[in-house]
């Protein structure tokens, strides 16, 4: 198990579309109990650009892995 994303990284659905745009992710998270409608777009450009991708179980282990205090959706790890 993943205890902390380490190196470079930005969080959240905006910021994660942004670096995969930019092709400046090397691995995305998204967590699992996250609205399908809002994480839609992430997964359309993973499958065109792919960047690895990792599934987290919940929002909250997600944002906790991240170093913030409240969940997250998506978090990418940049190259």
């Amino acid at each position: 198990m993943i205890y902390r994303l380490t190196g470079n990284k930005v969080v959240g659905l905006k910021q994660t579309v942004k670096a995969i745009k930019n092709n400046n992710a090397k691995t995305v998270y998204i967590a699992k109990d996250a609205d399908d409608k809002i994480i839609q777009s992430v997964k359309t450009l993973i499958t065109q650009d792919s960047p690895a991708l990792v599934y987290v179980d919940t929002m909250k282990e997600l944002g906790k892995l991240c170093g913030i205090d409240v969940g997250a959706a998506t978090a990418a790890i940049l190259k």
